[in-house]
């Protein structure tokens, strides 16, 4: 037809071209949206951590907090790698000794395991992270009108999918 526009196919959107090309363009994606998602995430819990009040702690410094106040339980480092999907326990190791160093959580023995718990300073501050993020996040997200069962199911894919991808990376490892 004379003056219609045609839209050219833009196709999915992906960080990488060449992995989209296989069976399964839609899981390409996905990764590019987690890659976005993670990265964002990461950069929210930097700063509402310091808007908390305590600037200067890295995503892994908030996600160790967290995990070590969940429930007001002490917890084992093989608990807080196992819980936040950590490989490299030093990682989560040098969280602590960061975290340790500012207060926030401490450390005692009980026979040969090390237990951590979150101290007052550090409860508080989860509140406070809390508080920030009930403010700034959860309003703004409770605006666009999600519904809360169909976040669940989200969450609960991701979950599964993470299974997936630890599979996959042993049998990668074995190659």
């Amino acid at each position: 037809m004379a003056g219609e526009r045609i839209q050219p196919e833009i196709g999915p959107i992906v960080s990488s071209a060449h992995l989209a090309d296989g069976a399964l363009p839609a899981l390409s994606e996905l990764e590019f949206g987690l890659i976005l998602a993670g990265n964002a995430f990461d950069r929210w819990m930097v700063r509402c951590m310091t808007a908390a009040g305590e600037p200067g702690c890295a995503a892994i410094d908030v996600l160790v907090l967290h995990s070590v106040a969940h429930r007001q339980r002490p917890k084992r480092l093989a608990d807080l790698c196992s819980v936040l999907g950590v490989e490299d326990t030093h990682l989560v190791i040098y969280a602590l000794k960061k975290l340790e160093k500012r207060g926030l959580v401490k450390s005692a023995r009980a026979g040969k395991e090390k237990l951590i718990t979150a101290t007052d300073k550090g409860f508080e501050t989860c509140l406070k992270y809390r508080a920030v993020r009930e403010a700034l996040l959860v309003e703004s997200i409770r605006g666009i009108g999600l519904d809360a069962g169909a976040t669940s199911a989200v969450a609960a894919t991701l979950r599964t999918l993470s299974g997936h991808y630890d599979q996959a990376a042993r049998a990668a490892a074995s190659l």
